[in-house]
């Protein structure tokens, strides 16, 4: 309705305008001057009249858009004009300025919510730009690091000048540990770098936790679950000592007195003397479990070299094939690139492969079609590692959480120090070593380096 009232106005305007003209031309060829400049300050009037109703609506829109563009809302356009056209105009203007307002309210509401979250929140929040001016830091932040305000991460240097080498070279998707000490404490930061894009600009957004709790408490159950172990495996080896020890007793003493040699009868010699066997096994026993409980805690610093990929696989390939039972089981090694190497002490880590292939080889001896493969290559983060994979029945997940911890085996044989020893190796390369397995599917352990 409001366009056709505009159109009709329009074609109006356009045909008195012609027809002025025409009167304008008509009047001049007879040399009516009068008429002719009445013709032509009556078409000025027309031109200046049609231009200033058309530019009407483009003012109003162009002060609504500069409104909107400065968070002015409180603009209202006239709803009572006596041109239709321009009435429905304005109501759609004001409708749609109203709309905007709510929704920038909304906005405004959401962003004050988000922010405080971030105020709140119990971890370290910063953003800074390329340039490294700090455009977010939150008040956990600027507590952990115990300075305030950030502006630029320059000023990490009065805190540490290694965190700020850290926040300096920061690539994106890294992790890093870093010990701050200060006056008040010692705490241990976890750190975690992200980018994202904002207005086109390249932003770097860094979590920063204190997990010097948490690392607390992983430690105490750590030892908790050392203990619990070392008691069992020690139980197990001084109970049948005590219970020979007390049999034998009661055969050379009733009472208080000692049982003269005449009394002894040769049975009681015989058991005497098994007895004596095994607390001497058990004695033994005891004096290999200790000995391991050293080679744990006595793991050399490594002498690390640069060895090539493909040499280490296909040096623990040719171990391997000779513990492969015939047409039972399948070992095979991969090394991606093929120019891939490792900064390593070769035989810490042919050691650690060796014990977790041996334990892949175990694992998939009762199975039809067992494979076990060895894999080095590069992650997407550019992270080299040796993936060592069977198809065995896996690991239970309620034993998940105890296969690194010393001593624990669910094996009849063995110390249950291999892979706790390979933990400690790999530590003391600068890199880890995780597990995921799927039973009856998948199992892979994954050795990363730094």
């Amino acid at each position: 309705m409001a366009s056709r009232n505009f159109y009709i106005q329009l074609i109006l305007r356009v045909t008195f305008l012609t027809l002025t003209a025409i009167a304008m031309a008509f009047s001049l060829s007879y040399k009516w001057y009068f008429t002719t400049g009445l013709c032509v300050v009556l078409m000025v009037a027309q031109i200046f009249s049609l231009i200033t109703f058309i530019n009407r609506t483009n003012r109003k829109i162009s002060y609504f858009f500069d409104a909107i563009k400065n968070e002015d809302f409180t603009l209202r356009f006239p709803e009572g004009v006596t041109i239709e056209s321009f009435k429905e105009l304005n109501k759609s203007l004001n409708r749609v300025n109203g709309l905007i307002q709510e929704v920038h309210m909304q906005l405004q509401v959401r962003e004050q919510y988000y922010q405080e979250i971030l105020k709140q929140a119990s971890i370290g929040i910063m953003t800074y730009n390329e340039k490294g001016h700090i455009l977010f830091a939150n008040p956990t932040l600027e507590h952990l690091l115990d300075y305030t305000p950030l502006n630029h991460i320059k000023q990490l240097k009065q805190v540490d000048e290694n965190l700020y080498e850290i926040f300096k070279n920061f690539k994106p998707f890294q992790r890093k540990l870093f010990q701050l000490s200060n006056e008040r404490e010692q705490i241990q930061l976890a750190l975690k770098s992200t980018p994202l894009t904002l207005d086109g600009q390249s932003l770097q957004l860094v979590v920063v936790q204190d997990i010097h709790k948490e690392l607390d408490e992983k430690e105490t159950e750590s030892w908790v679950r050392l203990i619990r172990v070392l008691t069992h495996e020690i139980m197990n080896t001084i109970t049948p000592i005590a219970s020979i020890s007390d049999s034998i007793i009661k055969y050379y003493r009733k009472g208080d007195k000692i049982t003269p040699m005449e009394e002894l009868e040769e049975i009681q010699i015989k058991n005497t003397l098994k007895g004596l066997e095994v607390i001497k096994d058990q004695g033994g026993d005891l004096m290999d479990f200790v000995q391991s409980y050293r080679s744990l805690l006595h793991v050399p610093e490594p002498n690390k070299t640069l060895v090539k990929g493909k040499d280490l696989l296909e040096k623990i390939d040719v171990l391997m094939s000779a513990r492969l039972i015939e047409g039972e089981s399948e070992f095979a090694t991969r090394c991606n690139p093929e120019d891939l190497e490792f900064y390593i002490d070769e035989k810490q880590i042919s050691q650690v492969l060796i014990n977790l292939a041996k334990n892949g080889l175990q694992s998939v001896e009762s199975i039809k079609d067992g494979k076990v493969q060895m894999v080095a290559g590069v992650d997407e983060n550019g992270s080299k590692y040796i993936e060592i994979r069977d198809n065995g029945p896996g690991i239970p997940p309620e034993v998940m959480d105890e296969i690194f911890v010393p001593f624990f085996t669910t094996k009849s044989e063995g110390t249950g120090i291999g892979l706790s020893l390979s933990k400690r190796v790999m530590q003391l390369h600068g890199g880890g070593i995780q597990v995921r397995s799927i039973p009856q599917k998948e199992t892979v352990f994954r050795l990363t380096f730094a």
